[in-house]
């Protein structure tokens, strides 16, 4: 069976530094023998906003092309969070999440369908759609390592787009984040555990932790989670890393034991 890492990361705007870390958190997790390792999102830099978009990147660009290479020298499968991609339209850029198999291949790319514009009391304001971009479809992958549903951060509050993953064949579902610590203490592994219950899945989510700037900070608690929705692994505060491995036939069998998607009735 694959084994799954997360990793943890503090992203700040130096690039060249995340890439150090990112690097050197990646090679551990492959010296524990993780298979597939993942990323949060905006791994490779969170800053002001016009950085973003001055700073966004092609498919093929600077971060991509390092992530390519880490997975075909470690021979893993890589997913590289999310990262700034350039757009079409101006002032905005995709928030892309792409991922490697071993050969440096890339095997899928989505991009973020939910923006987060929220002002919640207490917490800071965000309106990702001043910089970023929706995309148009939801993205599964069936790969060796499982079939792959694909999901970036404030995805996880849509329970019908899990509910689409899950109908188009996803047994793991990646979520990787920078959940704010105001929402995060009291949202995070709640969303995390309903969905993986829900959708009788695993999630393996890679969240940003502490502060990155004056602005914001992120929770932390980088999780894997089982379909049956029990934790089996997770970080505590810091960068770090997080393995389990990842028994795809236990998603069958908890489906088969509570086959809930065939019980479903229409109430309208």
């Amino acid at each position: 069976m694959p084994r799954y890492a997360v990793l943890q990361l503090n992203t700040k705007d130096d690039r060249r530094e995340n890439l150090r870390v990112a690097d050197q958190l990646v090679r551990r997790a492959a010296g524990q023998g993780a298979d597939v390792i993942c990323l949060p999102e905006m791994w490779a830099f969170i800053g002001r906003d016009e950085d973003k978009v001055g700073g966004a990147e092609e498919l093929d660009g600077p971060s991509m092309t390092a992530m390519r290479e880490l997975a075909m020298e470690l021979g893993v499968w890589l997913l590289p969070g999310s990262f700034a991609e350039r757009s079409d339209v101006p002032g905005r850029v995709y928030n892309t999440s792409v991922i490697f198999d071993p050969a440096g291949e890339r095997r899928a790319v989505y991009r973020k369908l939910h923006l987060f514009d929220v002002d919640v009391k207490e917490g800071a304001v965000f309106c990702e759609s001043d910089t970023i971009t929706p995309g148009e479809r939801g993205v599964v992958a069936d790969l060796p390592i499982g079939t792959i549903g694909m999901s970036i951060c404030y995805d996880l509050r849509f329970p019908e787009y899990y509910e689409w993953l899950r109908q188009a064949g996803a047994n793991v579902v990646m979520v990787p984040s920078a959940f704010t610590a105001h929402t995060g203490q009291a949202h995070w592994e709640v969303l995390l555990r309903a969905r993986a219950i829900e959708q009788q899945v695993w999630i393996v989510a890679a969240d940003q932790w502490g502060r990155h700037n004056k602005a914001r900070v992120s929770y932390g608690h980088s999780m894997i989670i089982d379909p049956w929705g029990l934790v089996v692994a997770r970080c505590s505060d810091g960068e770090g890393i997080a393995i389990a491995d990842v028994d795809l036939g236990l998603v069958e069998r908890v489906r088969g034991g509570m086959p809930c998607a065939q019980h479903k009735r229409s109430w309208k």
